[in-house]
Parts: C-alpha cells; structure tokens; sequence
C-alpha cells in the first residue's frame, strides 16, 4: 500500500468527546478530511450541530451528538446510538474535560466535581466503546491529555495576570497518560491501540504578558494554534501508525524537550 494510502481513514468511524471545543473541533475536522465519519460530542448540543453543519458544508462526513460524561446513561445512550446507526466504532478520541477549578484555594467540592467527568466519565466511555472494538479486534483510542501532564507548573508565567494553573488539571492529565498506557496493554490483545497526545499551549488570545513569556519558553518561539493537532491525531488513528501503542506525543514546540 502506498504511504499515503495508510493516512486515509475512509470507511472508519470516529468519537471525538469535546467536539466543539478549542481543540475538539479541529480533532473532528481533522479525522472528517481523512475521510472518516466523525460524531461530534459533548454537552452543549448547539455547538456541536454547528460545528456538524460546517463540516457538512464542506462535503464532510459529520454528526451532532449530545454527552455528559458525568452521566452513564448519557454514555450508554451515545454507544446504543453509534452502534445502531453505524454498526461499528473505530476510532475514540477522548477530548473533553471540565475545568471547574481556577486555583489551588477552590472549594474541594469542585475538585470532586473535576473527578466525576476527568477520571471517572473518560474510564466510563472508554470502556464502553472498546468492547464494540474488541469485538471487531481493531481500533484505536487517542487521549488528549497535556504538557500540564508531563511537568509541574512554571506560576511565573501567570504574574501579573488573572490566570492560574488549577490543580485538578493537572493530576488528571497526568493521570490520562498512565492510563494510556494501561489501556494499551489491557485491550493490546484486541488489536486495540491507545496512544496520547499532549498538547502545548493553545493561542486564545490570552494576555499579552502570558502569550509573550510562554513564547520565549518554547523552542519554536509560539503557543500551539489548533491546526497542530490535526496531524498528529489523523497518523494515530490510520493505519500509518498501526505498530504505534502505549506512546504519549508531545505537540508542544519544543516546550518539554528543554
């Protein structure tokens, strides 16, 4: 098969949670314009449809979808509708994630809050949709963690602003990338591969004071812009990756390797 061929994911069918997110959207656009047909998800239906009918416009293959990951039955419900509508699930691409801290002195409740929907809700589909890969003995499972995974948090970058490096996310995203890797030996028997990605910091037009000092602290002199993703999530998902299991990809400029 020519090397190309091996990125094209015609035929496959793929879960991106998060779907209309900062990253999220450019996850399913990215795997749509490799051919798959993409379900995009999340709890905020409009944005979802939207993002859905963009793509579409584009001659893309692309689905709304609603989902809490805080709600089992939300996810069995998406499982019973992918199955029903589609027969199969190839691709899961564990995107979403609910940032209700802001700093390290909010209430414990919100930590708990950040368990149910990081921890438990990404086990909870994960799980559920590998048993349709399983049966099928093949798929891939893609984690979006984060460099805030990988090292502790650089606070100079935050003075003087109003933002902060909560602590919730920090262990979760940790988190994300063992469990990529127990999940690649658990389901690797399957022909199930999971692998992760850790993004660097996305540009959102943050403070300019922010945006200045993460630059300096990359080795390619800028913050991630959502197109980044693309690439790296469609190769984890075809075939062209098909060796490829338990790894965790920086897509961080450089930010990690100093």
């Amino acid at each position: 098969m020519p090397v190309l061929d091996r990125f094209s994911l015609d035929g496959k069918v793929a879960l991106v949670t998060g779907g209309a997110g900062l990253y999220g959207r450019f996850v399913a656009e990215g795997l749509a314009e490799a051919g798959a047909f993409v379900y995009v998800a999340s709890r905020n239906l409009d944005n979802c449809r939207a993002l859905a009918s963009e793509l579409s416009e584009k001659g893309l293959s692309a689905s709304a979808a609603e989902l809490d990951l805080s709600d089992p039955g939300s996810i069995d419900a998406l499982y019973r509708r992918v199955m029903g509508e589609q027969g199969r699930i190839d691709i899961l691409v564990n995107n979403a994630v609910l940032r209700p801290m802001r700093g390290y002195e909010d209430p414990l409740e919100a930590f708990r809050t950040s368990m149910e929907v990081n921890a438990v809700g990404v086990f909870d589909i994960t799980r559920t949709f590998a048993e349709a890969m399983k049966e099928r003995g093949e798929g891939s499972i893609i984690n979006i963690s984060s460099i805030h995974g990988m090292v502790g948090p650089d606070f100079t970058l935050y003075e003087g602003t109003n933002m902060d490096a909560p602590p919730d996310y920090f262990f979760h995203k940790a988190g994300l990338i063992n469990l990529t890797r127990y999940l690649a030996s658990k389901l690797g028997p399957y022909g199930i591969r999971v692998n992760c990605v850790s993004p660097g910091g996305l540009f959102n037009y943050q403070d300019g004071r922010f945006v200045e000092r993460y630059n300096k602290s990359t080795f390619l002199g800028r913050m991630a812009y959502g197109e980044d993703i693309k690439g790296v999530v469609v190769f984890l998902a075809s075939d062209a990756s098909k060796y490829i299991t338990g790894a965790n990809i920086p897509v961080d400029g450089g930010y990690t390797a100093k």
